[in-house]
């Protein structure tokens, strides 16, 4: 009797026991069958660099912004705001609708793709077994590129500030970050003809700083300098109407570029990289600090007196200059590459007033000359001078010359200045009827 019991029960435990058995089989038989973090590691931390970096990147547009309103006189300080925020809303729309597939549309002839197709990201809740775990998902990565060409727009406001249009300027930034950036960019980042050729450009001292410069300089010459600024044989100071504020858009630029050159390492995956996103970090900040210490030595021994708006344009020059190459200089290379952009800025702003082109923030030594110099840089670690010197001519050619294209057909269509009556009292209340400082005496 006990004996038979004793059966009973543990036959009963037993098969109770059993579904408890093929549970945990078949919980083992689905973590065999899925992918370990080895294989999917490297494509969430890619992704998450993008994202990281996107974010920071996309805070640049609050530098530029901020910037922007310090360097310009008071009467103007909500037409710089406005224009900014509407370019990056511009700039995200057209990167979406033709620009991301423009720049990178797979297999191309080199020079130019007809893929005018709108970005399309991935379904919902996407199942490793069907994404791409060798780069990072399609979201993020566009997400990334946007915020380059966003800030390629806001190099353009700044040098064209307190004189042009607001509308005129909106519909260039559509053909900027539509098809003339994603077009070039193609070029290199794309895998294009100066790819193949071994141009070296790692987040853009050219693809992204000098096509903004050369866009502001077709536009500077176009639209011609701000009543009252040269007379006489001699270049009348404008102050711009919050140091404060253009401190602070130096420093948020700063953080920024953090995102915009760490994240352009492009992985995240392996120790190297991410050993060598931390590099380009510490490479970055060195090339800034440089170049504000250049300016501030040079301001002195120049002027007697230190420059603010020099130094914090030295500070962006720095970081302009190490954007070609923020990964193989050493700290010290890293050091004379961004001194090297911060004394550029110095000798080139006087050297524009002298030819008479106003570039009210100083965007085109900033970003057109001392991106050329970073670009050229590149060739002491790679040799290839020949490639870098190819690359910063066409983009200059094709970005001078569109965009010079663009600017007369709307100059012709629409005008692109202000009248005078506008720019005198200031273009905040001549094109948007309200003031940034309605408490103040205008400036």
């Amino acid at each position: 009797m006990k004996t038979t019991l004793h059966k009973a029960l543990w036959g009963g435990a037993a098969l109770a026991f059993l579904p408890a058995v093929a549970f945990a089989q078949e919980v083992a038989e689905e973590a065999a069958a899925a992918p370990s973090f080895d294989e999917i590691g490297p494509y969430i931390m890619t992704t998450l660099l993008f994202l990281v970096g996107g974010f920071l990147v996309f805070w640049m547009a609050a530098g530029f912004a901020m910037l922007e309103a310090g360097l310009v006189r008071s009467k103007n300080v909500t037409m710089q705001l406005t224009k900014n925020i509407a370019l990056f809303s511009i700039a995200a729309i057209m990167y979406w609708l033709v620009g991301f597939n423009l720049m990178y549309p797979g297999e191309f002839n080199g020079y130019f793709a007809f893929n005018f197709v709108p970005t399309v990201l991935e379904p919902v809740g996407l199942a490793a077994a069907d994404a791409s775990l060798d780069y990072a998902s399609v979201a993020s990565d566009f997400f990334f590129q946007l915020m380059f060409v966003a800030a390629t727009a806001s190099i353009v406001s700044g040098a064209l500030a307190e004189r042009i249009k607001l509308w005129p300027f909106l519909i260039f930034v559509i053909v900027l970050t539509g098809f003339m950036y994603p077009i070039s960019g193609s070029w290199q980042w794309g895998g294009g003809w100066l790819s193949e050729m071994g141009f070296s450009d790692f987040a853009g001292s050219t693809i992204v700083h000098s096509v903004g410069g050369w866009a502001a300089l077709a536009g500077a010459l176009i639209l011609g300098p701000r009543i009252g600024k040269y007379k006489d044989g001699r270049t009348v100071p404008m102050p711009g109407s919050n140091l404060a504020l253009a401190t602070l858009g130096t420093f948020i630029l700063w953080l920024g570029w953090f995102g915009f050159n760490g994240g352009s390492q492009l992985a995240a995956g392996t120790v190297g990289d991410i050993t060598d996103v931390g590099r380009i970090f510490a490479n970055t900040n060195m090339a800034a600090s440089a170049g504000a210490v250049t300016a501030l030595i040079l301001t002195q021994v120049l002027y007697k007196k230190v420059d603010l708006t020099m130094v914090l344009n030295g500070c962006l020059a720095g970081l302009v200059s190490i954007t070609a190459e923020p990964l193989a200089p050493s700290l010290f290379g890293s050091l004379l590459t961004g001194a090297v952009g911060g004394a550029i800025v110095v000798f080139t702003v006087p050297l524009l007033d002298k030819l008479k082109i106003d570039d009210v923030v100083g965007a085109i030594p900033v970003h057109l000359f001392a991106g050329i110099w970073g670009t050229l840089a590149v060739a002491f670690y790679t040799g290839n001078w020949g490639a870098q010197i190819t690359g910063i001519i066409a983009y200059g050619v094709f970005t001078f010359v569109v965009a010079g294209i663009v600017w007369f057909i709307l100059k012709a269509v629409t005008g692109i200045r202000v009248s005078e009556e506008a720019e005198i009292n200031g273009l905040d209340t001549s094109e948007l009827g309200m003031e940034a400082y309605p408490d103040f005496a205008k400036g």
